[in-house]
Formats: structure tokens, sequence, C-alpha cells
């Protein structure tokens, strides 16, 4: 499910410019206040493999860059919230935002937000059967992360141009697929296809917890598009969880481009 968030501020706002772990923290401290239960349940471990299916876009709004803070250029900001939750949730989600303070900074720079709006997003997959085979074509709207664990014990971060970028994709999808849906169901079809925008591909490299002994530093990518192929509900499970890595830390959010049913002349990699 995925709502359009919108904040209001005061002029000359500044957050720091790696703003995605402050804005998560934000979004937890929200669902927190209003059921620990769920927040609980998101913030640990989730459906029981680490996952916490829910991620966020960028946030929308000019800026300015001042060493390592944002200043933003208007007093709205809007940016989207996905979760994979059922449709009943809706209206204890729009009431726990509602109106809410929210703070996004660390210790040397802190901005002030109250919730304006939050509005519910249509799903496009509605029109389509659970099992229907769907092509979408998808484009990240916050830097989308994909690696391998090396021997060190971090990740070895790869481009969208890297030949396993899909195959990493890939596997963190499956491994969501396999953590909601418990039955013993058959390998899912995912095709999956990367193609890179006009003004070419750009990574970001983005500090997690900045300034603390846990920093960790995270590259994700932007500047192309997905063109994916699998059935409604594991796109619907790949829209409102996230793709790759850090999801719950605002990475891989992505939105619809293109749509249609799957045709026997789709092109891609076969998964599964």
């Amino acid at each position: 499910m995925r709502f359009k968030i919108t904040l209001e501020t005061t002029d000359n706002t500044e957050i720091p410019i790696n703003y995605q772990y402050p804005l998560s923290a934000a979004i937890y401290k929200v669902l927190e206040k209003g059921n620990k239960t769920y927040a609980d349940f998101l913030h640990g471990s989730g459906y029981g493999k680490g996952f916490k299916f829910f991620t966020f876009s960028q946030l929308y709004v000019p800026f300015e860059i001042h060493g390592s803070r944002l200043r933003l250029k208007r007093t709205l900001v809007t940016f989207e919230v996905t979760f994979h939750i059922p449709e009943a949730m809706e209206h204890f989600i729009k009431g726990l935002f509602q109106s809410e303070q929210i703070v996004i900074g660390n210790r040397n720079v802190q901005g002030f937000f109250k919730v304006r709006t939050i509005e519910t997003l249509p799903n496009a997959l509605s029109v389509f059967m659970d099992n229907e085979i769907v092509r979408l074509r998808l484009r990240p709207v916050s830097p989308l992360v994909v690696g391998f664990p090396n021997e060190g014990g971090n990740y070895d971060y790869l481009a969208p141009g890297d030949e396993r970028f899909v195959d990493g994709l890939t596997y963190n999808w499956k491994s969501k697929i396999d953590a909601v849906y418990v039955e013993n169901e058959v390998d899912p079809l995912l095709l999956v296809d990367v193609f890179p925008l006009k003004n070419g591909m750009k990574s970001r490299l983005i500090s997690i917890k900045e300034g603390s002994l846990q920093e960790t530093k995270i590259r994700g990518w932007l500047g192309f598009e997905l063109e994916i192929s699998a059935t409604k509900k594991h796109l619907e499970l790949l829209l409102n969880s996230g793709a790759g890595l850090y999801n719950a830390q605002g990475f891989g959010c992505l939105k619809i481009v293109d749509m249609k049913k799957r045709t026997n002349n789709v092109m891609g990699k076969l998964y599964g």
C-alpha cells in the first residue's frame, strides 16, 4: 500500500544531506506512538527473516547543498512511503500520520516538520488476479542497493551494469517471497532486465547512522529502469517492500512507468 505524505516546514529549513536514516527513524517513531506492537514487529524481525517490508522515496523538494546539509527552498515537502500490509490497515496508517510532528536530523542539524496531508495512492495492479503474469516498467525513486556479502562480513555493492546485479536483486526478492508466502508453491517466475536512462546511471554514497560508531556507507544507484515480469502478488510485494537491500532505510523504492499483461515475446533473463 502506497501513501503520499506532504510535510510543512518553515523557510530555510535545513536537514542532513544523508537524511535517509533520520527519516526512517522519524517514521518508526510515528508508528511506535500509534501502535508499539506493530512498530516492534517492523523494527525487529519483520516476517521472521529480518525484512521490514516498507520503504520510502526521496524527498521531493528543491534544495541547496551547504556542506553536509541540505537547505530546503520550499516549505512544502512530499515523499511516498509504502507498506506491505492488508488494505484494511489503510485508515490505521493514515490516522497515525495525520497532523504528526516529525524531526529529520542528527546531532548537527535538525529540520522540524508537520504532516500536512497523507493520501492513499491507487494500486495500479488491482485490475489483475493474484497469479496473473504482468509486465512492469519500473524506475527507482530512491537509490537502489544491490550487493553480495564479502569475506569481511560487509557488502560488495554492484552497479546496474554489473552482470551479477540482476542475480542479486532477484535473490533478495525471492527471499522476501519465501518469507511472506510460506506455502509450498512453485519457484516464482521472475524476468528482470535493466535499461539505463538517457542521462545515464548515477551512484550515490550515503551514510547511515552518520557520526556514530555504527556508521555505514551504502552505495545505491539511480538513472535506470527495470523491466520485470512476475505474478501480480509478487510484483505487489516488490512495490510495497522495495527492491534490493536496506529498504526500511529508504532505499529501493520503485514507481510504475508502464504496465501491461505479459505476452509471449517478453524479453529478459529468466530466474526461477
